[in-house]
């Protein structure tokens, strides 16, 4: 009889890679190149998403979208399933010990309504390439925890967008909802007396998840020690108000959540008394060149704000990259970070009227030190003045989504920093009908393109875009969506990094057909 030992860990490990979708498992050292087998991408079976609440205005109307690729990767054989459900409890987590029975007695009951709601999804996808919709309303929506398996998980995607037309935090918010993770980094946060920014942890799993959150600003580090071992419970979200957690105010600040255990999705919402409030979300992983896609052209104020978590300072070079190439802004030439130092550099005029995307590379080659970095973008004047943060970006990959675009109003910006590209979008059915449609667009080396996407034919609803990289170099993506509220034109920027819809699982070393018993 022969052993099954080898194919057993050989099983594992591709069971392992195919339901989490984010393992990426690798030859043992040691082996030669000529042992070495190519690895194969397979489909994810299983993948999770985290929605953060809504915001704190009873004005708000939130509409939730998600969506899953139909083909492409190709899917498990499974039918699956792909829900977001209401978490049990949503609160703001108190850096005070001290808290009256009335409040108490307040958020208890605001927790029991919550946990009746939390087994209802508010979006249920039903089948691959057509988006599902729901809604939300007022100051007490909480985070939503989803999770989407079997043939509706490879490239599921969700879109939270909320509306605030006056009052606190007006504006259009929008976040592609997270995958739980670790780490995360957030340039652009602020503890300035005019900025009311929250970070929003929320947890999918089902024991309690600790997290510190660290401060940096222009002169280091913020210490605090109520940033410290901040519990998350199982199944649920809170907030904090960063500027409750240091005594100094600081235009720019770099906000840093780790776990301790467990893992959580995490956002910022940032607010402004003269700009309105938008979503930031984490910035790709650290890296010495960065790419920030999807700067309107109409853009009126344009804010870098970048971080170095390493031993080394950072001397970065600036680049443009615009229709018709790269350039660089005057008088913007170059940008230093010190080591654990946020650093912030105004870009007004740096667009002239023409859409483009932001790249940040080592100004010596061969010293390229790790950075992180964020946009804070404002459109209109006076007090018609709207913000959007656009983060640093991964590449789409071999392919990215983003959900809930309407007929009017979503401009597609595609930026190749390197060499030229090719790539597929394609605009999906509607939520309520309409035939897809796709359009091929070649991205010149160094250039960004700024489209109105497809639309599909007979569109009723909202529709999802998909970018599909067809040859050339890597291609950076964000979508723009604008809704004019109030005489306003309210927008928000999503970027577009690869939708881990497939895994790398290693292929056997030998043939186990040969071994012994």
């Amino acid at each position: 009889m022969k052993s099954t030992s080898a194919l057993s860990l050989i099983a594992g490990a591709v069971a392992l890679a195919a339901v989490t979708g984010f393992a990426a498992l690798n030859e043992p050292s040691g082996g030669s190149t000529a042992e070495a087998r190519t690895a194969t991408r397979l489909p994810v079976e299983r993948t999770s998403l985290l929605c953060p609440a809504p915001g704190l205005s009873d004005l708000s109307e939130t509409a939730y979208t998600a969506f899953t690729p139909s083909g492409g990767s190709g899917g498990s054989a499974t039918a699956g399933a792909a829900e977001l459900l209401s978490s049990a409890k949503d609160d703001e987590a108190s850096t005070d010990d001290k808290s009256d029975d009335k409040d108490k007695k307040d958020k208890d009951k605001k927790s029991k309504s919550k946990e009746d709601k939390a087994d209802k999804p508010v979006v249920s996808l039903k089948e691959p390439g057509k988006p599902a919709t729901g809604k939300a309303s007022g100051s007490d929506s909480p985070a939503l925890i989803g999770t989407a398996t079997g043939r509706l998980a490879p490239g599921w995607t969700a879109q939270q967008t909320t509306t605030i037309e006056a009052g606190d935090g007006r504006g259009l918010l929008g976040i592609s909802c997270t995958v739980p993770d670790t780490d995360f980094w957030f340039p652009a946060a602020s503890t300035a007396k005019s900025r009311e920014d929250y970070v929003h942890l929320t947890n999918p799993d089902d024991t309690a998840a600790v997290a510190d959150i660290e401060l940096y600003g222009p002169d280091g580090s913020l210490k605090s020690d109520v940033g410290e071992g901040i519990t998350v419970p199982a199944g649920s979200g809170v907030r904090v108000l960063i500027s409750t957690l240091t005594s100094k105010a600081a235009d720019d600040v770099t906000v840093h959540v780790t776990t301790r255990t467990g893992r959580v999705g995490a956002a910022v919402r940032a607010a402004d008394d003269e700009t309105g409030s938008d979503w930031l979300t984490a910035s790709a992983e650290p890296a010495g060149t960065v790419v920030l896609p999807g700067i309107p052209a109409d853009a009126t104020s344009v804010r870098l704000v970048a971080f170095a978590p390493g031993d080394d300072d950072a001397d970065l070079g600036l680049k443009l990259l615009g229709k018709t190439g790269a350039v660089t802004p005057a008088g913007h030439e170059e940008l230093h970070v010190k080591s654990h130092m946020t650093a912030g550099m105004d870009l007004k005029g740096i667009t002239r009227g023409e859409a483009g995307s932001l790249m940040l590379v080592p100004s010596e080659k061969g010293r390229a030190t790790p950075v992180v970095a964020a946009l804070r973008v404002v459109r209109g004047k006076g007090d018609k003045q709207e913000v959007a943060y656009i983060p640093a970006t991964a590449p789409v990959g071999a392919r990215a989504t983003v959900a809930d675009n309407r007929s009017k109003g979503s401009v597609l910006s595609l930026t190749a920093p390197g060499a030229a590209a090719t790539v597929k979008v394609t605009a999906s059915a509607g939520s309520g009908g309409g035939t897809p449609v796709s359009k091929t667009y070649k991205i010149a080396a160094g250039t960004t393109t700024a489209v109105t996407p497809p639309v599909p034919t007979g569109l009723k609803g909202t529709y999802a875009l998909t970018v599909e990289t067809q040859s050339g170099g890597p291609v950076h993506a964000a979508r723009t969506l604008t809704e004019t509220v109030n005489g306003i034109q309210m927008f928000t920027v999503q970027t577009m990094p690869d939708d881990r819809g497939t895994v790398e699982v290693p292929a056997a070393r030998q043939d186990l057909s040969v071994l012994d018993d």
